[in-house]
């Protein structure tokens, strides 16, 4: 077992990791944050895409000592004080979602676009997101939200 120290979401945690624990699991099964999804386990699908120093990264293929002394922010880190994130507002209205099963790790890869590209292109955003699969829409809406997040975002910093 190896003694890891990650920060998630702002909160540090010291955790008891075996040599080959994945962060997914870490994150999921010790830390109760259940919003990152296990979809694949081969890393294709993105559901379980988390940001990990900034970088989007997806925790099925992450081990989780990798991640001693990182930031890690999940899906749950998005809202603060019971206030909907603008990724998340712009998901909700322009239904970017179905099922809700790739959404998290969808708004996470959004997440990490708009912080190194706030006014993404159609083709910039198809471009990021394509390591993320939904097998129920079209992407048009999951389009159509980043763009609309984009939005907000620069709404509220004006």
């Amino acid at each position: 077992m190896h003694r890891i120290t990650i920060t998630v979401n702002g909160q540090e945690h010291h955790c008891e990791v075996s040599p080959e624990s994945l962060l997914v699991s870490l994150l999921r099964e010790q830390l109760g944050l259940t919003g990152t999804h296990v979809g694949c386990d081969t890393s294709q699908c993105g559901c379980c895409t988390v940001l990990l120093d900034g970088v989007s990264v997806k925790a099925c293929a992450v081990l989780a000592v990798q991640a001693d002394g990182c930031s890690i922010n999940t899906v749950e880190g998005l809202s603060k004080d019971g206030v909907l994130h603008p990724i998340q507002e712009a998901f909700s209205a322009c239904h970017g979602l179905q099922c809700g099963f790739c959404t998290p790790g969808m708004m996470m890869t959004a997440a990490c676009l708009l912080s190194t590209n706030p006014t993404p292109s159609d083709e910039e955003i198809v471009h990021a997101i394509e390591g993320n699969l939904c097998r129920c829409t079209g992407y048009v809406n999951i389009i159509e939200s980043v763009r609309e997040a984009s939005r907000l975002i620069a709404t509220q910093q004006a």
